[in-house]
């Protein structure tokens, strides 16, 4: 099982030990969409929805989500996030939303889960609200862009 640090040299799952890593600044940059139908799109854009402000509810739902990745992965370090940016782009031509999150701490493990999760949150709430007018929505491109921080350094997604 090298390379996979979840696992022990028995195999069994693991929460890794990261106790004597140094603290570091790091920063977790992650990106989604969720693609719909046009009109749908104009229900966000207009701010016509009657269940309210869209975008504003889904960037809510993922600072949540962000904060309780701990508990919902279950090898994931319960981290202290510093600093956490939802944001939202809207591609008319795409009939698309993109979703962009930006997770930093000053820790000993990275923030990539916590930020690729406030992305996942909120495509799924954007889901969730838009679902009456639109179940065919779908949900893709959900990855992590850029990690800064730790022994393993920068990295960055081509």
């Amino acid at each position: 099982m090298s390379g996979l640090t979840h696992f022990d040299a028995e195999g069994k799952a693991h929460m890794v030990d990261v106790g004597a890593k140094e603290e570091t600044h790091r920063v977790g940059v992650a990106e989604g969409r969720i693609r719909m139908r046009p009109a749908t799109l104009q229900l966000i854009v207009r701010g016509e929805h009657k269940k309210g402000d869209v975008l504003g509810i889904a960037r809510v739902a993922g600072i949540m989500a962000a904060k309780r990745t701990g508990e919902w992965i279950p090898l994931c370090h319960p981290i202290g996030l510093t600093h956490l940016a939802v944001d939202f782009t809207v591609d008319e031509a795409d009939c698309s939303v993109h979703c962009n999150a930006t997770a930093e701490t000053v820790g000993r493990t990275g923030v990539e889960m916590e930020a690729l999760t406030a992305v996942s949150a909120a495509l799924l709430t954007i889901y969730d609200m838009c679902k009456a007018v639109d179940r065919g929505m779908v949900i893709d491109g959900i990855r992590l862009l850029e990690k800064l921080g730790g022994k393993s350094g920068h990295w960055k997604a081509e």
